[in-house]
């Protein structure tokens, strides 16, 4: 008879093994599905996680590979925070959109002023305080009021959404448009143009940023009194707060930095390869990031390599509708299944199956 049984401490090997092996058992049942829409599995998972790399068209296909996990990265690192800390900021996404909105909007003010030196550190800046200040709504409505975090950050997403809709109509839309909903295109625009620094390798600001920010996220979280103070309230609440942690400021801090990484993460993208405040600017990389947080295991290298692989189902998705026509909902549930069976395969962290005789009724 097979039963669980809680380990003494948390397996050290099994919380590096469970993201390989979520991995691993993803693109079986992954192929199991592709194989019950009637498409080759095997040539499925191939197209998905090789073709992007070293396929015919992967000269085209890694620059996008760079460009979608920036995104993914700056704002999985940002939840990673709260997530470690028990608060569950699950509403990056209206976050992103707003420092999109923010940043484009400043941008746009300028338009058509030449100055990129001054135009686009502002976009910058204006981007993390449009994320940052809306993720302060669920972080101050949850110090002053007890409000639960992760319905306000859920909700406030969908409001996000109709101002993208609003600004792509009204306040942001291009004079010279037509009448055409959409804001001008940043990349038509030299002072706020976010473009490849090394032309064909999608490495552009955005890029640069989610990498120093992963730096400055281990930094903090491992060689600091801030992350400590972190882990210690996401493990043992009552201890951290023996310890003096003050739990409102860390839930406000916590929410802060989510919501700035996200929103410069949104900034970054309408100014590069989105290009342009639109209703269909949201493309899902704030839901999807919490996934990726939590296959890199909270961990700053483990979200630039877990970033590197949602980003590659990304691109392999897109490769797979095209070429095996695989619909595009059975590409997000395999994306969905990573963190499906991350969950499942994290309980061998904590508990071993034991084989024990069957007792006696």
């Amino acid at each position: 008879m097979l039963t669980l049984e809680k380990r003494p401490q948390p397996s050290q090997a099994w919380t590096y093994l469970a993201p390989l092996v979520a991995v691993v058992v993803t693109m079986i049942v992954g192929g199991a599905v592709f194989a019950m829409l009637g498409k080759p599995p095997l040539e499925s998972i191939r197209t998905i996680f090789w073709d992007p790399l070293f396929g015919e068209f992967a000269a085209f296909d890694r620059p996008e590979l760079v460009k979608k996990a920036g995104p993914l990265i700056l704002i999985a690192l940002g939840l990673s925070f709260g997530f470690r800390a028990g608060i569950w900021n699950i509403g990056a996404e209206g976050q992103y959109i707003m420092g999109a909105i923010f940043g484009a909007g400043v941008g746009l003010a300028f338009y058509p002023m030449e100055a990129r030196w001054l135009i686009f550190p502002l976009m910058i800046i204006a981007g993390m305080v449009g994320g940052m200040l809306w993720a302060m709504i669920p972080g101050l409505l949850k110090v002053k009021f007890k409000t639960n975090e992760i319905l306000v950050s859920l909700m406030l997403v969908y409001v996000a959404d109709f101002m993208l809709d609003s600004m792509s109509l009204g306040l942001l839309r291009n004079p010279e448009g037509h009448g055409f909903p959409g804001s001008r295109n940043l990349q038509q625009y030299a002072s706020a143009y976010n473009g490849d620094l090394i032309a064909g390798t999608g490495l552009h600001w955005g890029v640069i940023a989610a990498l120093f920010a992963v730096v400055v996220s281990y930094i903090a979280l491992s060689r600091h009194i801030f992350g400590f103070n972190v882990r210690l309230a996401g493990q043992s609440p009552r201890a951290a707060a023996f310890s003096g942690v003050n739990a409102n400021r860390l839930v406000l801090v916590c929410m802060g930095i989510s919501g700035a990484l996200a929103g410069a993460a949104g900034m970054f993208e309408v100014a590069g390869p989105s290009g342009q405040i639109l209703s269909s600017f949201n493309v899902g990389y704030g839901f999807t990031a919490i996934i990726v947080a939590f296959l890199g295991r909270l961990h700053p290298v483990g979200i630039l390599l877990a970033g590197a692989l949602m980003a590659l189902t990304y691109i392999g998705g897109e490769t797979a509708q095209l070429t095996l026509g695989l619909p595009r909902s059975a590409v997000q549930l395999f994306q969905g299944m990573l963190l499906f069976f991350l969950l499942a395969v994290d309980l061998m962290t904590n508990y071993r199956i034991r084989l024990t005789a069957k007792e006696a009724a």
